[in-house]
């Protein structure tokens, strides 16, 4: 009886332990499943959003010039490399991003990239068969040669190609270095006498025809598009006007440069004023930064086509260096 009367001390429940996952995750079910959809969210839009947003870079200075110019050499060929190195190197190659890159969602820098890619590798191929040789007698330059092929790359290759083997492959950058590298080589050897750049009227003529005949390809393309009379918004338009941006931006630099070779023969043929409205229309077409690139349907639309406002500048500057070719060809 007397122990019934001891007052024993309450002793508090011990709390169960929570896990740090218990604590992030929560130890419900269903609290489990939502919070774990948030946070996957979340890191999605991190990764793909903020991430992939922070790598996205189009790069249209038209101030740029190259950081290591080859001494006596192509002022043109100068530009091509380092406009190669810049968009592969420096800002990395992402034209050929896979689907889990933070990258993956943004089209607009790849397509610059493309476009930039594509006028380089036709300057190059011009490069090779009229400036690089003694007209059209002379064998093709080993180094041009090389350059020119490796610039054909697809530009969407990655470590694997499946189309082609289960084995790694050289990736599209890897074969756009190695032809920076071809064209520094020989702009090393024309500046060390060792190698042919003709600054010839006629191969001036043909490869400022040649450029302003690709760049048609693509005034073609968005003539195409805008005929369609398409909606106001839509995946495609985005694609043609950035690869067009990019192909208008290297071509004004590449321009820009080669009318520095070929300044002479520029001025004797009075061609310096449409050379260089030629290079303001190129501009124009390369500087425009829409927010979004809208469709409309032109001129019965109070809203702006901006595919339709690049071909306008795009064609001016075809007119502009077709009307430079003829001059040549009318005086020699």
């Amino acid at each position: 009886m007397g122990n019934d009367l001891i007052i024993r001390p309450q002793v508090p429940a011990k709390r169960p332990e929570i896990s740090l996952p218990g604590l992030v995750f929560g130890t419900r079910p269903r609290v489990i499943l939502k919070r774990s959809l948030w946070m996957l969210a979340a890191a999605f839009v991190l990764y793909f959003g903020v991430i992939g947003n922070l790598m996205h870079r189009i790069d249209a200075n038209l101030d740029f010039t190259p950081p290591a110019p080859v001494e006596g050499g192509s002022h043109a060929v100068n530009m091509a490399e380092a406009l190669i190195t810049r968009e592969v190197v420096t800002h990395r190659w992402t034209a050929n991003d896979p689907i889990f890159f933070p990258t993956a969602f943004h089209d607009n820098m790849p397509n610059f990239q493309r476009g930039m890619m594509r006028a380089i590798s036709r300057f190059t191929l011009e490069l090779e068969n009229q400036i690089g040789r003694l007209r059209g007698s002379s064998a093709i330059d080993s180094d041009l040669e090389r350059a020119s092929g490796l610039l054909q790359f697809p530009t969407d290759v990655w470590i694997f190609d499946l189309d082609q083997s289960f084995l790694p492959v050289q990736p599209a950058e890897t074969q756009y270095e190695a032809a920076a590298r071809a064209l520094r080589a020989y702009n090393t050897r024309v500046a060390r006498g060792l190698a042919i750049f003709e600054t010839r009227a006629d191969a001036l003529a043909m490869t400022v025809e040649r450029m302003a005949s690709e760049l048609g390809s693509r005034a073609a393309i968005v003539d195409e598009h805008v005929s369609a009379d398409g909606f106001i918004l839509d995946t495609v338009a985005d694609d043609i006007f950035y690869l067009n941006k990019g192909m208008a931006y290297a071509s004004y630099l590449l321009l820009r440069e080669l009318g520095r070779d070929f300044e002479n023969v520029i001025t004797a043929q009075g061609l310096t004023r449409v050379w260089l409205q030629a290079l303001d229309s190129l501009r124009e077409a390369s500087q425009q930064k829409p927010l979004v690139v809208l469709n409309s349907s032109g001129a019965s639309s109070f809203l702006a086509n901006h595919l339709h406002l690049q071909g306008f500048y795009l064609k001016r500057a075809i007119l502009q260096l077709d009307e430079i070719s003829r001059v040549i060809r009318a005086t020699r």
